[in-house]
């Protein structure tokens, strides 16, 4: 989400004619796009405003913008006004659409902070028609809504982004479509909780996350559909029997548990059990056999107990993720979360993840090691010129990376022979594993 944001950001000011600079000591103006959704975001965000003190010492003209979930965050757009008076615009999550109007004031001398009121009935608009410049090769973003009515116990994201709202169908479909003609050949639908799409289309029909899932995948062109991020508690059968239907659609399910614990999921305001999560799993399993999983866990809740915490081994053992993110408990200001009893101490927390990352690397490598001599079709992202190698991404969603074969002598034919397939599907043998990166040939 964060990405696209700052496509946009970056399409609104090609539109005036700015140029990109990859040199911070050259800009007329510098956007920091922030995160708030954990505590080490904020800070890399406060420590890339301290550099760039530095070079707004130099350059007095230069224009400092920041913008995001974290200015929106409480009183941390007061905060960042008082502790950093250099920043010339501060504005949130909603303000985007502006941010030419705000530019211009800037360019008068005039300071900016404008943070926008979650609660107001302005807060349920959607803002469409703003420039994009993609940077993200094969792949496009596409929001299909905004915001989030959870509320987990641990999570800033509906107090930042405010309350859900979807975008109508067909401009989402209109989208889609121009991004094929174009020549992506990957679509990512972004939500915060994507599966809670609801819109209603010209001819006054509800239009749920299935319906829109089915849409686009019958569309003309060569192309992967994917989405993020999926709730657990709402991912439908109707939805899984669209994925299980379409070849395009990656066999590939994000659905961040938190916890395997129903105790702590309670806690957490998840609205599912352990037992609800592993039923749901094994109804992916059986209708698409070769899909893939990965989710994000979290450990050291407040209360959380030795038990919980095996009850979230054991359901890792179960569902045998491919990739894992995990992470320790961070309270975030304005989140109840923040306020329980029970605050779990560093270092039983830090052991916790030590035994969770150990046992994930465990898994991961099983199943890295049960795909070698396994074929299969990869679309080709990057090409890695340190390291002379193609990557591609299968549609369970391993990355495979392609190699210069050591026996040939002439690099630089086989380095063409390797980048002329970027942003195209190949099909690629699995021949080695190293630690649970996978590597293979193309055939």
């Amino acid at each position: 989400m964060n990405l696209h944001e700052s496509e946009k950001l970056a399409g609104m000011l090609e539109a005036l004619g700015v140029i990109e600079t990859n040199e911070q000591s050259e800009a007329d103006i510098i956007l920091i796009n922030t995160c708030t959704i954990r505590k080490n975001a904020d800070n890399r965000a406060i420590g890339n405003l301290g550099y760039i003190k530095t070079i707004k010492e130099k350059n007095p003209k230069l224009i400092v913008c920041v913008f995001g979930c974290m200015t929106q965050a409480g009183d941390s757009a007061k905060e960042l006004s008082k502790k950093f008076p250099f920043i010339n615009i501060i504005f949130g999550t909603h303000n985007l659409y502006k941010f030419t109007d705000y530019l211009s004031s800037a360019l008068e001398d005039k300071r900016i902070i404008e943070i926008f009121d979650n609660s107001g009935d302005k807060a349920k608009e959607v803002i469409e028609g703003l420039p994009t410049k993609r940077v993200t090769g094969v792949n496009a973003w596409v929001n299909i809504m905004y915001g989030c009515d959870n509320y987990c116990t641990y999570c800033i994201v509906p107090f930042v982004r405010g309350k859900e709202r979807s975008r109508e169908p067909e401009l989402i479909i209109d989208e889609v479509k121009k991004l094929l003609v174009m020549g992506y050949k990957e679509i990512t639908l972004l939500g915060q909780n994507v599966n809670s799409y609801n819109a209603i289309d010209k001819e006054e029909k509800k239009v749920n996350f299935a319906n829109l899932l089915e849409t686009l995948a019958v569309l003309p062109h060569k192309f992967r559909l994917r989405f993020m991020t999926s709730h657990p508690k709402d991912l439908s059968d109707e939805v899984i029997s669209v994925i299980a239907k379409h070849d395009n659609i990656p066999e590939f399910f994000h659905l961040p548990v938190q916890s395997g614990s129903s105790r702590v999921l309670e806690l957490m305001n998840r609205k599912y059990t352990k037992e609800h999560y592993l039923a749901t799993i094994e109804k992916i399993k059986k209708a698409i056999p070769s899909a893939g999983f990965s989710s994000d866990v979290m450990v050291g809740f407040p209360c959380e107990t030795e038990e919980d915490f095996l009850d979230t081994l054991d359901l890792i053992e179960k569902v045998k993720f491919h990739n894992l993110f995990m992470f320790v408990f961070s309270p975030r200001d304005g989140t109840k979360a923040s306020e329980m009893d029970g605050q779990i101490e560093k270092n039983v927390s830090q052991d916790r993840f030590n035994r969770l990352e150990a046992l994930q690397k465990k898994i991961a490598l099983e199943l890295a090691k049960e795909n070698i001599g396994k074929t299969y079709e990869v679309l080709v992202d990057e090409y890695d010129e340190i390291k002379s190698r193609l990557r591609g991404k299968t549609a369970s969603g391993k990355i495979i990376w392609i190699p210069l074969k050591p026996e040939n002598e002439d690099k630089k034919l086989q380095k063409s022979d390797l980048e002329k397939h970027l942003g195209e599907f190949i099909k690629v043998k699995v021949t080695s594993t190293r630690n649970t990166n996978l590597y293979g040939e193309i055939i």
